[in-house]
């Protein structure tokens, strides 16, 4: 059926912080078709006999979608396809089904790319699991001819729906205008549908035809103006965007300032009254000072190691009662559920351990609603850190990882260099890139995307003006290293 030869496009095939990743000519019908053939031998289980499918808006996901289950045909496999979905609401239909899932994204990442992510029946897979998926790789004998998928099977997106409308309170939006962004959001409809049954309206703001890449981690210059333009225009009390699967939420305030992505964790990890939160070592330190949680516990960038390590503390917990309740969020504003939780009318939300924009979303807004306050005053509730985060686009990794090899081995005369002044560090964390604690208090973060040739920088200060300037400051120092390169 598969001939053993290697391939050119199969070498090059890397996992991202959250699956594949790759420019979209690179993502030929046959390296899907190998990836998804990989998958199912590796990770589905000899009892597999249905994998969920699903994609976003992006103008190559169908073709992709279309090479995969190709691969799922030939294996014998049934398609379960669900059609434009967010990829949580996959992965909860897959979680229910009890089957594997795959997603065909590129999540925030511009068009020109593509990707794959991956579950098995438990939620995502591991590192050594996408490990294993690359040492199975093999190129088909034959071109992939691309047939019609099948009916989009409209159960995942009602699933979905009352995953939250039976969890949140009836009415808990009456009357509220929230503005939805919308763009190229896969999860544009369905998210208007829960926020319209929980009382809220909807206004639907620039959506496209076209695919928009929006980082939730990283905001643009342009949408931090739509969303304050939008919010005076429409007198809002909230702005909601995702990215473009999502999975990742965009949250703003009545004046329309987006709220940052760690934020909005710690707000939904004490509204659900969580006790363990996991969350990467770029996320604010503000979780750990705010004393709201029992443990906090700080990972490597990427969903996969902060689920590995909420699957750990649960583990560690002698009970599984509400007061040992595991969750995370990374700081692009993803939130992760492992443990179940119930609310005081006695509704359960289930473990849902991938990452989620829609209950950070309603979780915000009925923080706002239990404290009787605008959302602009949540921030007020939580210490003074502010975190500031800038890229360096179409940065080769090979410069990144050259980068931050100097700097491990000379953190303070390279600081010395770049801030023009001795900002000695009394702490350095290697854990992903280099993450500096100045004297001062301070934090410089350094580390290369996942995803993309990016270089991202991270600055944390107790003023948003001065994070904003410490991150532009570094950043300008790294784009003026180019110069003698």
């Amino acid at each position: 059926m598969h001939s053993t030869a290697t391939h050119p496009l199969l070498n090059q095939i890397r996992f991202g912080t959250s699956g594949v990743r790759d420019r979209v000519e690179n993502l030929s019908p046959e390296v899907c078709f190998a990836l998804a053939n990989a998958f199912v031998r590796t990770c589905a289980g000899s009892a597999c006999n249905k994998v969920v499918l699903g994609h976003d808006l992006r103008p190559s996901s169908l073709a992709m979608t279309q090479a995969c289950a190709a691969a799922l045909t030939r294996l014998d496999i049934s398609v379960d396809f669900v059609g434009v979905l967010p990829t949580p609401a996959v992965a909860w239909h897959a979680r229910q089904q009890r089957c594997p899932a795959m997603v065909i994204t590129g999540s925030h990442i511009p068009f020109d790319r593509n990707g794959i992510k991956f579950y098995d029946a438990d939620g995502e897979i591991s590192k050594a699991q996408e490990q294993a998926i690359l040492d199975a790789l093999l190129w088909p004998k034959q071109p992939v001819m691309l047939q019609p998928l099948p009916d989009v099977n409209p159960l995942a997106l009602q699933a979905y729906v009352q995953r939250y409308t039976a969890f949140f309170r009836p009415g808990l939006l009456s009357g509220k205008r929230v503005g939805f962004y919308e763009h190229s959001s896969a999860g544009r409809d369905v998210l208007t549908s829960v926020l319209n049954a929980l009382g809220a309206q909807v206004l639907s703001l620039g959506r496209s035809s076209t695919f928009v890449p929006v980082d939730t981690e990283a905001v643009s210059s342009q949408d931090a103006a739509l969303g304050c333009a939008w919010a005076a225009e429409h007198r809002l009390d909230a702005l909601i965007s995702t990215d473009g699967d999502a999975d990742r939420p965009l949250i703003a305030d009545e004046f329309g300032h987006w709220l940052r992505g760690d934020v909005v964790g710690v707000i939904t990890a004490r509204h659900l009254c969580v006790h363990t939160v996991v969350t990467p070592v770029s996320s604010n330190t503000m979780t750990e000072a705010c004393a709201a949680f029992g443990q906090v516990v700080r990972t490597r960038i990427g969903s996969p190691y902060v689920v590995a390590a909420m699957q750990s503390a649960l583990a560690q917990h002698s009970s599984h009662a509400a007061t040992d309740s595991v969750a995370g969020f990374e700081a692009n504003g993803g939130f992760l559920l492992m443990s179940d939780l119930s609310n005081v009318q006695g509704s359960v939300l289930q473990a849902l351990p991938t990452r989620d924009a829609l209950l950070p979303i309603l979780a915000v807004l009925a923080e706002a609603d239990r404290l009787q306050c605008p959302v602009s005053a949540l921030q007020h509730t939580l210490p003074h850190r502010f975190t500031a985060s800038v890229r360096l686009q179409e940065y080769p990794r090979e410069l990144s990882m050259a980068l931050l090899d100097d700097l491990r081995k000379e953190p303070q005369a390279w600081l010395q260099r770049c801030l023009g002044q001795e900002q000695p560090t009394v702490q350095q964390d290697n854990t992903d890139g280099v993450r500096m604690t100045l004297k001062n208090g301070d934090i410089v973060h350094l580390r290369p995307s996942g995803n993309a040739p990016e270089l991202r920088c991270y600055a944390e200060a107790d003023a948003e003006e001065k994070a904003v300037a410490l991150a532009n400051q570094v950043l300008a120092y790294v784009q003026s290293l180019l110069c003698y390169t």
